[in-house]
């Protein structure tokens, strides 16, 4: 390949960079439309918790989610489920909130732990005669 044909290659996968580096790219749009749906979709679960929960439970919920993103998701789900379905006839006290949270860790160590909390662990190595004498046994 000449050097002039490596350099109008090169130009063009330079300016083919920048324009999707500018968000003009086809690509580009459909990231910035998923970025752009996933921010309602945070909007509104924000705005419905801060409608369902008073401040002293939406404060103990936010201290929740710093320590275990996972289950300050799972209360919140519940609750939005809870008070779509039209059940909440006032908003949630702390104490209610932390009746929720007792009832859900009783229900896990009723159901046994979540693949969560599970650690695998293994002792010494495995190598192709150890494989081999186990298949060989069956």
């Amino acid at each position: 390949m000449a050097d002039d044909e490596l350099a109008q290659i090169r130009a063009a996968r330079l300016a083919q960079l920048k324009q999707q580096g500018a968000g003009g790219g086809s690509q580009g749009g459909q990231g910035d439309e998923e970025e752009q749906k996933q921010q309602r979709e945070s909007e509104a679960r924000t705005n419905i918790l801060s409608q369902i929960l008073e401040p002293e439970a939406a404060d103990r919920l936010g201290r929740i989610r710093m320590v275990k993103e996972s289950r300050a998701q799972m209360v919140e789900d519940r609750l939005i489920m809870i008070a779509r379905s039209g059940q909440l006839k006032q908003k949630v006290s702390e104490d209610q909130l932390k009746q929720m949270l007792a009832s859900l860790t009783e229900h896990e160590k009723q159901t046994g732990p979540s693949l969560d909390n599970m650690k695998v662990v293994t002792k010494g190595r495995w190598d192709e005669d150890d494989l081999d004498d186990l298949l060989n046994e069956s």
